[in-house]
């Protein structure tokens, strides 16, 4: 509803930036979707087919999150050139009023986002839409007030630009983040050289391979090894303390360990290679 009456009061205004802070604030209501539609497959049990479950469709909600971040960082940016090659009056005074009633309902509704945003970038990616579009919505009251008392009409579009610079290097912090969970690339949160040293460390281990560290959801990181251990099979005990260890140090929740005495090579079947 905030977004329809933000876009008629901005078009009444003549204000580019208002107009766009509501067509962002509509990316939002998308997003938001995304994420809370991802945060209930996440939950869904594994079966015969997804033997994961889906928790993997919270990586999907943070890369489209950031993908529809970016396209309304660019559709805000147009509308900014668009209205500083052909400046037109602005209504300061609509204009400030209404980014102020933005300004309290979406910085609200980041603030209740903001204890999750740090550990799930699927939660992360709702908190960025609606962190940007508070910040986005002070930068037009500012505008706003700036343009009723200056008649400088070039700042409408210029805070537009300088806010949407802004965005952008966080959403494209996050693309890049949520782009590397989909490859299985390992999350930025594991060292994967320190799990490796404490795979080895591990007592009766004399060497790791086939270590593959990834991203079964935005806040579930699984691994699989393949340990090296002379004098055999150590005993439920000793594994199960090992993969205690991982999930404690590493946050990696969900380990596979294969242990044998070193008495062949083993090839990686992704690659086809001996181990090394």
């Amino acid at each position: 509803m905030f977004v329809v009456v933000e876009f008629f009061y901005g078009f009444l205004a003549n204000s580019t930036a208002l107009m766009a802070d509501a067509g962002h604030n509509l990316s939002d209501v998308l997003g938001l979707m995304l994420a809370w539609g991802a945060a209930i497959l996440a939950k869904r049990q594994p079966n015969g087919r997804y033997t994961y479950g889906l928790r993997s469709s919270s990586m999907l909600a943070a890369l489209f999150n950031s993908m529809l971040l970016m396209a309304a960082c660019g559709a805000i940016a147009w509308e900014a050139v668009q209205q500083l090659l052909h400046p037109a009056p602005v209504v300061g005074l609509t204009v400030s009023v209404v980014a102020g009633v933005g300004i309290l309902v979406n910085g609200f509704s980041a603030w209740l986002f903001m204890a999750g945003s740090k550990d799930d970038i699927n939660i992360r990616g709702a908190y960025l839409h609606l962190a940007a579009d508070a910040a986005i919505s002070l930068g037009v009251l500012l505008a706003g007030l700036a343009v009723m008392y200056t008649g400088w009409r070039w700042l409408d579009p210029m805070v537009s630009i300088a806010i949407v610079v802004l965005i952008g290097y966080s959403t494209w912090l996050l693309l890049r983040e949520s782009l590397r969970l989909v490859m299985a690339a390992v999350p930025d949160n594991v060292d994967a050289d320190k799990v490796s040293a404490y795979l080895g460390s591990r007592a009766g281990v004399s060497e790791v391979y086939d270590l593959h560290i990834w991203a079964m959801s935005t806040t579930e990181t699984a691994l699989t090894a393949h340990l090296v251990m002379p004098a055999g099979y150590p005993g439920d005990q000793q594994l199960d303390a090992i993969a205690q260890g991982l999930k404690d140090e590493y946050a990696i929740h969900h380990s596979t360990l294969q242990v044998t005495q070193g008495g062949s090579a083993h090839a990686c079947s992704l690659h086809g290679e001996a181990a090394h």
